[in-house]
C-alpha cells in the first residue's frame, strides 16, 4: 500500500457489488438506513443563506455566553449541520474542489485596532528584520510564499487602487483650518504611479487625501492599473527591499513605521470564501496531509482512510522534517482531538469490528492497532507496522491473500483497513478486574438551602426532571436506556432517597456525618427510570414541599461529591453526577471554603493565587473520581462570591462541565438553564475512558491539555468524555522525519458505552512532512492554533502572572509571522507584513 495515501470506495452505506458485511467479523454501530440516499444529488456550491455576496453578514446566533465553562473543542460552529440528499459518486482520484475565486472587497472594517497595529509594528521594527535571502524574487514577479500568516487559506484579493505606490511621491497637504473638511480640496500635483513626469494615463487612480492623523501604509509593491505586465527596465525600489536592489528615484525616502490595516486579511472574508468554494460539497479523506474545510464551513465528510476533521484537526498538516526547522518557525505542532464528535445524520456512523475472543490485531512492538497504515507483505502472511516499522505475523484467523498491487482481497470489507475511524469490541483483557462493566448511572444532587427554595429553583428543577429523564441517552437499537438514576438532596446534611419500584412512597435517609460520608442504602437507590417512574415522579413532587420551611443557609460541597462517588463504587459502575449548587460551602465539613475575593491582587504577580484552589481537598477528590469513573457536571447559581477556582476543579478534571448563572432570575435565565440541562443529559457519552496517542517514528506526543488526568506520560485518563470534549495534544521531534513516509497519528480511546459494553474507538490520520518552511505555513489552520494557544494559556494561568502569559503569546505570534516574512514572503517595508496572494 502506498504511503502517499490511497483511494477507498464509497462508504459502506452505499450498495456495492461483491461487498457484504460478514456478521462474524463486524456489525454496524447504529441504524444505517437513514444514510442511504439517492446518489447524484448534491447542493449547489455557493455561499450559505443570504451571505452570497460581499457586504454585511446576516445576523447570526449570539456567541456562547459566559454561563458555560466546559472544555470545548474547536469544532463548534454557529450553523446547524445541513442535510444533503446524498453524496455524489466518488472517483478514484482525490476529491477536487472549485478553485478560489477573487471576490469583491468586503466592506468590513479592519479587525485590528490602531493601537494594536502600532504596538506590533514597533515590536517588529525593534527586531530589525530588514534583510532577505539571495533567492528572493523582486516584488514585480509576484510572491512565491503561502497565502497569509494571519489566515493561511486566504484567497486572492484584488489590487487596491486607493493605496499609493512606493517611490518618490508628492503627497497633498493634510486638512487644516484653511482647507478643512468644509473647504474645497487643493489641486493635486501632476505625478504618475510609474514615476514618470507629465499627465497621468486616463485609467490611473489616485488615493484621496488622508484624514487628520492618518498615515499612509507601505502597501503592495508597484502595480500597473490595467496595463498588462510591467515594462522592461529599471523598476522602483523602496525602504526595506532586498540587498542589491536598484537605486531609488531622487528624493527623500519615506519612512513607513506602521502596519497598513488594509493589507491584513479579513477572517470574515476568508470564512465566506471557504463557504462559497467548499460548502455543501463532499470532502473525501483519501489524500494524506490535505487541508480540510474550515470549521465554519458546512460540508459532508467521507471517510476514505484518514479520520474526519470532526475528530482530529491539526495546527499544520505538514510537519517540518527536523526539530531545528520547527524551532525556527515557532509554530506549535499539535492536534485537537475530539474522539466523540457528533456525526451528522447524512454521514455514516462508525463501524463496529468484532474479532471475538481474539480481540483487535495489534503490532507486537508499539501496540498500534490494525489500520490503513499497515503494509501487508509475503503474500499476506506478515505485515509491517506503519508506526514503528516492525514486521509482524498475521494471525491465522485474520489471513487473506493479496491482489496484484499488494492489497488484501478483503480490503474494502474490513473497516480497519479502509477507514480512518472505527470501533473494536474490547475483550475482557481491557476491562477492570477482567469482568464486563455494569451500565452507568446518573445521580441528581439538588441544593435545598433557603435561597434555592425561595427563588423557585428547586421546584423548577424537579418539574423539568420529570420530562428530561425521558431523554436519557440509549443505544439506537434499544427501546429503553440502560442508565440507572438516583436522587440526593443536601444543605448541611445529605438526604438519600429510596425509589425502588415496589414502594408506594419514596423513603428518605439522612446522613449527618459529612466528615466520613457513607451510603445508607444500596438496593433502591440506583434504579431503572422506566420501572420506577411513578415513585420518582412522586419524589420530585414532594421535594419542594418537603423543604419549603427550611431556613438553612449553610451548605456543604465536597461531601456531596464524595457521597455520589461512594454510591457508584458500591454499585460497581461508572456514572455522572449532576449537582445543582448555589453558594459558597461554609458549613463545617471537608472542603469548607472562605471568601478570598481580594481585588488588591488583580493585575499583580500574586493574581495567580485567585485562580488556584484554596485547598487540596478538591484535587484529591477529583483524582478519586477519575479512578472510579465518576464524572461531575456542576450547575452554579451564585448571588455572591462562590470561588469557582475551587469548586470548578472537580468538573474540570473529571470530564464534566461547569455552568454558571450569576444572580439567577427565573424570568430571564430559566430557558437558558433548561436548554443547558437538556443538552447535557442527552449527550452521547463514554465512561471510564483511557486514551493513548501513538505516532510514527521521528516525533511523539509530549503535552496534553483538556479535562483530563495523567498519572504517567502516556495514558490520558478521563472519568467520562462526551461529544463536546476535546483533548489538545502537542508533539515534539525526537528524530528526523521523512518526506516519503510522512507523519502518522493514531488515537485509541478505551471506554464503556451507555449500555455497559467495553469498546475501543480508533482514529488515524496521516500528515505530510517537508523541509521547506513555505509548505509548513501553507498547511496551517488558524482555528487549531488558537485552540492550542488558548488552552496552553489557561493552563499557565495557575503558575504565571497574566502579564507574563500575554507577553509570551505576543512574542511567539510575532516570531511566527517574522519567520514567515523572512523566509516565505516577498520583500516589503521592514515594519509591514506582506499579504501574499
Amino acid at each position: 500500500m502506498s504511503q502517499q495515501g490511497y483511494v477507498a470506495t464509497p462508504p459502506y452505506s452505499q450498495p456495492q457489488p461483491g461487498i457484504g458485511l460478514s456478521p462474524p467479523h463486524y456489525g454496524h454501530y447504529g441504524d444505517l438506513s437513514h444514510t442511504a440516499s439517492p446518489t447524484g444529488m448534491m447542493k449547489p456550491a455557493g455561499p450559505l443563506g443570504a451571505a452570497a455576496t460581499g457586504g454585511m453578514l446576516p445576523p447570526g446566533p449570539p456567541p456562547p455566553g459566559p454561563h458555560q465553562f466546559g472544555q470545548n473543542g474547536a469544532h463548534a460552529t454557529s450553523h446547524p449541520p445541513q442535510r444533503f440528499p446524498g453524496p455524489p459518486p466518488v472517483n478514484n482520484v482525490a476529491s477536487s474542489y472549485a478553485p478560489y475565486q477573487p471576490t469583491a472587497q468586503s466592506s468590513y472594517p479592519s479587525p485590528i485596532s490602531t493601537s494594536s497595529v502600532t504596538q506590533l509594528g514597533s515590536q517588529l521594527s525593534a527586531m530589525q528584520i530588514n534583510s532577505y535571502g539571495s533567492g528572493m524574487a523582486p516584488p514585480s514577479q509576484g510572491p512565491s510564499g503561502p497565502p497569509s500568516a494571519t489566515s493561511l487559506q486566504t484567497p486572492p484579493r484584488p489590487p487596491q487602487p486607493s493605496i499609493l505606490q512606493p517611490g518618490s511621491q508628492v503627497l497633498p497637504p493634510p486638512p487644516t483650518t484653511l482647507n478643512g473638511p468644509g473647504a474645497s480640496p487643493l489641486p493635486l500635483p501632476m505625478y504618475r504611479p510609474d514615476g514618470l513626469s507629465g499627465p497621468p494615463p486616463p485609467n490611473a487612480q489616485y488615493q484621496p487625501p488622508p484624514l487628520p492623523g492618518q498615515t499612509l501604509g507601505a502597501g503592495y509593491p508597484l502595480q500597473q492599473a490595467n496595463s498588462g505586465p510591467q515594462m522592461a527596465g529599471t523598476q522602483l525600489s523602496y525602504p526595506g527591499g532586498f540587498p542589491g536592489g536598484p537605486a531609488q528615484m531622487a528624493g527623500p525616502p519615506q519612512s513607513q513605521k506602521k502596519l497598513d490595516p488594509d493589507s491584513i486579511p479579513s477572517p470574515i472574508q476568508v470564512i465566506e470564501n471557504d463557504r462559497a468554494s467548499r460548502g455543501g460539497q463532499v470532502y473525501a479523506t483519501n489524500t494524506r496531509g490535505q487541508i480540510p474545510p474550515l470549521v465554519t464551513t458546512d460540508c459532508m465528510i467521507q471517510d476514505q482512510g484518514n479520520a474526519s476533521p470532526r475528530f482530529i484537526r491539526c495546527t499544520t498538516y505538514c510537519f517540518p522534517c527536523t526539530s531545528d526547522m520547527a524551532k525556527q518557525a515557532q509554530i506549535p505542532l499539535a492536534a485537537v482531538i475530539k474522539p466523540f464528535a457528533a456525526i451528522p445524520s447524512n454521514e455514516s456512523p462508525l463501524y463496529l469490528v468484532n474479532h471475538g475472543e481474539s480481540g483487535p490485531v495489534r503490532c507486537n512492538r508499539c501496540k498500534a492497532y490494525m489500520c490503513p497504515f499497515m503494509q501487508f507483505i509475503e503474500g499476506g502472511r506478515r505485515y509491517q507496522c506503519g508506526f514503528c516499522n516492525c514486521v509482524n505475523d498475521v494471525p491465522p484467523f485474520y489471513f487473506q491473500h493479496l491482489d496484484h498491487i499488494g492489497r488484501r482481497l478483503d480490503h474494502y470489507e474490513k473497516p480497519e483497513l479502509s477507514l480512518g475511524s472505527y470501533e473494536y469490541v474490547a475483550t475482557l483483557d481491557y476491562c477492570r478486574k477482567n469482568k464486563p462493566p455494569n451500565p452507568p448511572a446518573f445521580i441528581f444532587m439538588i441544593d435545598v438551602s433557603y435561597s434555592n427554595i425561595k427563588n423557585g429553583l428547586v421546584k423548577l428543577i424537579c418539574e423539568e426532571l420529570k420530562t428530561m429523564l425521558e431523554k436519557i441517552p440509549k443505544e439506537e437499537q434499544e427501546e429503553t436506556s440502560a442508565i440507572r438514576v438516583g436522587f440526593i438532596t443536601y444543605n448541611k446534611v445529605l438526604h438519600f432517597f429510596n425509589v425502588k419500584s415496589n414502594l408506594a412512597q419514596p423513603q428518605m435517609m439522612v446522613v449527618t456525618d459529612v466528615g466520613e460520608v457513607f451510603v445508607p442504602l444500596l438496593d433502591g437507590f440506583l434504579v431503572n427510570y422506566q420501572e420506577s417512574q411513578s415513585v420518582i415522579h412522586n419524589l420530585l413532587d414532594q421535594i419542594p414541599d418537603m423543604f419549603a420551611d427550611s431556613n438553612e443557609n449553610e451548605t456543604v460541597f465536597a461531601p456531596v461529591i464524595q457521597a455520589g462517588m461512594e454510591a457508584l463504587k458500591a454499585a460497581d459502575c461508572p456514572g455522572k453526577l449532576f449537582i445543582f449548587h448555589s453558594s459558597l460551602p461554609t458549613a463545617e465539613a471537608p472542603g469548607k471554603l472562605k471568601n478570598r475575593d481580594d481585588k488588591k491582587l488583580v493585575n499583580t504577580d500574586k493574581e495567580k493565587i485567585l485562580f488556584q484552589p484554596q485547598t487540596n481537598v478538591y484535587d484529591s477528590l477529583a483524582k478519586d473520581c477519575v479512578a472510579h469513573g465518576c464524572s461531575v457536571t456542576l450547575f452554579l447559581f451564585p448571588s455572591q462570591y462562590v470561588d469557582v477556582a475551587s469548586l470548578g476543579l472537580v468538573p474540570q478534571l473529571t470530564g464534566g462541565t461547569l455552568y454558571k448563572y450569576n444572580n439567577f432570575q427565573m424570568h430571564l435565565d430559566r430557558q437558558q438553564f433548561l436548554n443547558d440541562l437538556r443538552n447535557d443529559i442527552e449527550k452521547k457519552i463514554g465512561f471510564d475512558a483511557i486514551m493513548r496517542v501513538r505516532t510514527s517514528t521521528g516525533f511523539r506526543a509530549t503535552d496534553f491539555f483538556g479535562g483530563i488526568l495523567m498519572n504517567n506520560t502516556t495514558d490520558v485518563e478521563m472519568a467520562a468524555i462526551d461529544c463536546d470534549k476535546a483533548v489538545t495534544v502537542e508533539f515534539k521531534h525526537d528524530d528526523k522525519l521523512s518526506e516519503d513516509s510522512g507523519a502518522l497519528i493514531q488515537c485509541a480511546v478505551l471506554y464503556t458505552t451507555i449500555s455497559g459494553q467495553r469498546r475501543l474507538r480508533i482514529h488515524n490520520l496521516g500528515l505530510n512532512c517537508s523541509s521547506q518552511l513555505a509548505d509548513l505555513y501553507k498547511s496551517c489552520e488558524t482555528d487549531a492554533l488558537i485552540n492550542f494557544f488558548a488552552k496552553s494559556a489557561f493552563k499557565a494561568v495557575l503558575h504565571q502572572p497574566l502579564k507574563v502569559i500575554r507577553e509570551i503569546l505576543v512574542n511567539q505570534t510575532a516570531h511566527m509571522l517574522a519567520c514567515y516574512r523572512k523566509n516565505c514572503a516577498s520583500p516589503s517595508a521592514a515594519s509591514q507584513f506582506t499579504c501574499e496572494k
